[in-house]
């Protein structure tokens, strides 16, 4: 619900089920106020109202359902968050299963999620450049407004770096430079096609590998690195980069691939039609 449907009331009762049904008796609301938080000091209680119908601006109330009590409620002071955006309030569900999550957010606007149903996306990437350049992409498409869906970010992350410590040849060869990227052993790097004087490990995906042979005409040892072949789990809606998708997006299954060089518009429309389906 958009916090505009939402009144805030101070009270100075318990905030149980009997006070509540006194408080209502005779209660007032505005017409577009549909839930109704109560608030007496730490404690708080949400309430959807029935209104009569009519003109007024403020209408007696018919009828309510207690949402949730302060035992099942929490309060989260988070001023950096927009109450309206669903992603956002997935999240703070996501991190309070169970209860209803009263939020002071954004320009002090209140808003509250109960039982809202989060969906779990895979962000599936490598590093370095860090941090993960596609898990920035997506969480400012989630921020943007544009996706209207419960999405709750899990990042996999597939460590560049780490995968060369364990290079047993002389050298390590990468696809490119990339900030950070080094190793313990000679280094190379594919887009420069270099003479290779060592024995050579290629940490990369299938098109540097085609890449080597075609430059080098010879096998190479390889380190698959390519997000789309770490998908572990493909009944989890997953995000990758992929550089055979040139632009917009593709769908696979489970599987959205967006373009190496992607943007957030593109992750945008990519989430919307992954979790649409």
């Amino acid at each position: 619900m958009h916090c505009k449907d939402v009144s805030v009331k101070d009270v100075d009762v318990r905030l149980d089920e009997d006070n509540i049904r006194s408080l209502m008796s005779g209660w007032k609301a505005y017409v577009r106020a549909d839930f109704l938080i109560l608030r007496n000091g730490n404690d708080h209680a949400v309430v959807r109202l029935k209104k009569e119908g009519g003109l007024e601006l403020f209408r007696k109330v018919t009828g309510f359902e207690i949402i949730s009590l302060p035992s099942d409620t929490v309060f989260a002071d988070m001023p950096d968050t927009d109450v309206v955006n669903i992603p956002a309030m997935a999240s703070i569900q996501y991190e309070h299963p169970g209860k209803t999550v009263v939020v002071r957010g954004m320009f002090s606007h209140m808003n509250f999620v109960s039982k809202m149903r989060c969906e779990r996306l895979n962000v599936i990437d490598s590093v370095p450049p860090s941090p993960s350049k596609l898990g920035v992409l997506v969480r400012n498409a989630l921020s943007s407004g544009f996706v209207e869906h419960p999405i709750v970010v899990n990042d996999i992350i597939i460590d560049i770096a780490e995968k060369a410590d364990g290079v047993t040849t002389e050298a390590v060869m990468f696809p490119c430079r990339a900030s950070g990227l080094d190793a313990k052993s000679p280094v190379y790097f594919l887009d420069e096609a270099p003479d290779v004087v060592h024995s050579v490990t290629l940490i990369g995906c299938d098109l540097s590998k085609r890449i080597y042979g075609s430059l080098y005409r010879r096998d190479v040892k390889f380190i698959n690195i390519c997000p789309a072949d770490h998908i572990a789990d493909r009944s989890v809606r997953t995000i990758v980069k992929c550089c055979k998708v040139k632009e917009g997006h593709v769908i696979d299954g489970n599987v959205a691939k967006v373009p190496w060089g992607a943007t957030v518009p593109e992750v945008v429309s990519a989430l919307n039609d992954l979790f649409s389906k």
